[in-house]
């Protein structure tokens, strides 16, 4: 098959939402319907994640929560979907942060009773920034929620969409009867009273046919043909160019837990979704019918196997087509690399693969040479951009409990600050490490590691900071100096030696900024792309 039709069947996303908005279980019954996985239950299990559990995972169970992005590939209709099943514990924003530089589209999962929720609107904000295509699918209609009018408001207001409904639920939890498909004009029915079951599906031409009103009741039909009148008068119609601009968001709804509108959604997506995109590196433009292959590291997961100590690359393939046993240029390095056993994932297995091509996600095994945001290429000197750092929410020292074990220490913080659990800082003043994370769940999940994994202790040390400024400057100028000079106590570096304000209130902030104008401060590490 040509480098064209590979990449013209295939479509990358990553599911994202607030926790248990379902995204888990809409994850596993998209798996369903392309039949990679044959039983229910097998995400909450674990079976589907086996092959990527690794020791600290334990906190995943004991919590509840996933603390990882996984990988899951299947074949539908002719289309190869690869999914990034991210997490949703804001604890661990970071990871999904840099997951969506690895996807051309996304789902946004929102729980019906709920609404829009904190993390949801995070996550947009990041997709909204890189304009990624948004596909909305509102979860749980089987349980009594807000109305799907009140709901798709919410979603414009709190989220800055544009939203257009291509299905309307009729009815609401008790009374939920089906849904109205105006994506492909017809009535999915539910049967029974336990609500498991999708009875019949009716194909409708015209919203004013009798067969509704003998279907669904008279009533439940008088009000679906108002809210379809009114979406038609007040939401724009569907333009594809529109969504894949990131200008209009789809809206779908459905209950994932009774697989209710969720092969709606699947099939719309693969009609709608784009296929992979170019992307822009530091020096052009890479697109992916390129014949020279080039991807880009998005994750790092380190200890995948805790009998082998092996990590995992996560690469995302941008162009060309990557071979197993091939000499590729790691570019930060300029050094040479070849993988004899490249995997790739589908749904409860990792495979190993001969060839791999543009939107696929291939794990590398590494023993240390890679870092998140590395560039993986057949020759060329390519740099891709955008693989941010955020500030840190939390911030404290970190200190060796074991003088003996210094070097496993240093080298255990080393591979996890690659594999971007944490973010560290390293003090100009005094040469002190500090630990900078998102959520304070974090920290244990380090200590954990660096324990388990290399045979060091550590104790932390709270610290009062606010946030974690990069610094653009000409550090030659009078006013960066003193800038520095009066703030010594706050400068630090980071892992990249980038120069950075650890700044303790945000009154400091705005002082700093309108005393010293031409020292620019920012909350993203990679600013010259926010």
């Amino acid at each position: 098959m040509s480098l064209q039709k590979e990449i013209d069947k295939r479509k990358t996303f990553g599911i994202i939402s607030h926790p248990d908005a379902g995204k888990t279980t809409l994850t596993e019954k998209l798996l369903l319907f392309g039949g990679a996985i044959q039983e229910a239950g097998a995400v909450k299990s674990n079976k589907i994640k086996k092959g990527a559990t690794s020791d600290f995972m334990e906190i995943e169970r004991q919590r509840g929560i996933s603390v990882a992005t996984s990988v899951l590939a299947f074949e539908y209709k002719d289309h190869k979907i690869n999914i990034l099943d991210t997490p949703g514990h804001k604890d661990f924003a970071e990871d999904t942060y840099r997951t969506l530089t690895a996807v051309d589209s996304v789902i946004v999962v929102i729980d019906v009773a709920k609404g829009v929720e904190e993390q949801t609107e995070k996550l947009v904000q990041v997709c909204r920034m890189r304009n990624i295509p948004m596909l909305v699918f509102i979860n749980k209609l089987d349980r009594e929620g807000k109305d799907a009018f009140d709901l798709l408001d919410e979603v414009e207001q709190k989220l800055g969409l544009q939203v257009t409904p291509l299905s309307l639920p009729i009815g609401m939890g008790s009374d939920f009867q089906g849904i109205y498909n105006i994506w492909e004009k017809n009535i999915q029915l539910f049967s029974g009273d336990n609500k498991q079951k999708i009875s019949e599906t009716l194909k409708i031409s015209d919203i004013t046919d009798e067969i509704i009103d003998k279907t669904v009741g008279v009533k439940a039909a008088k009000e679906l043909r108002e809210e379809v009148e009114l979406v038609v008068s007040v939401y724009p119609p569907f333009d594809r160019e529109a969504y894949l601009a990131g200008n209009l968001q789809p809206v779908f709804f459905g209950s994932a837990l009774n697989n209710f509108g969720v092969r709606e959604l699947l099939d719309a997506f693969i009609e709608i979704a784009p296929k992979p995109q170019p992307k822009k590196a530091e020096e052009r433009l890479v697109k992916p019918e390129e014949e020279q292959f080039a991807g880009f590291v998005f994750k790092i997961h380190a200890n995948m196997d805790p009998k082998h100590r092996d990590r995992l690359a996560f690469i995302k393939i941008v162009s060309g087509t990557f071979k197993r046993n091939e000499n590729y240029t790691l570019v930060r390095e300029k050094k040479k690399m070849k993988f004899s056993s490249p995997n790739t994932f589908f749904a409860d297995r990792k495979e190993v693969i001969d060839e791999s091509f543009p939107g696929d996600i291939v794990g590398l095994h590494d023993t240390g040479n890679f870092r998140i945001g590395d560039t993986l290429t057949a020759g060329e000197d390519l740099n891709f951009k955008g693989i941010p750092s955020f500030s840190p929410e939390h911030f404290r020292y970190i200190n060796n409990n074991d003088p003996l074990k210094a070097k496993q220490l240093a080298k255990g913080i080393d591979q996890l600050m690659d594999e971007g659990v944490a973010q560290l800082f390293t003090l100009d003043m005094n040469g002190r490490k500090i630990i900078g994370t998102v959520g304070a769940l974090q920290y244990e999940v380090i200590q954990y590691r660096l324990e388990h994994e290399y045979g060091a202790k550590c104790t932390y040390e709270p610290l009062s900071i606010h946030k974690a400024c990069w610094i653009e400057a000409d550090e030659s100028t009078e006013e960066y100096k003193e800038f520095a000079r009066l703030k010594q106590r706050f400068m630090a570096r980071d892992k990249y030696n980038r120069p950075v304000f650890l700044a303790d209130s945000s009154f400091t902030i705005t002082m700093t900024q309108e005393k010293f104008p031409n020292v620019k401060l920012h909350f993203i590490s990679e600013y010259e792309n926010a």
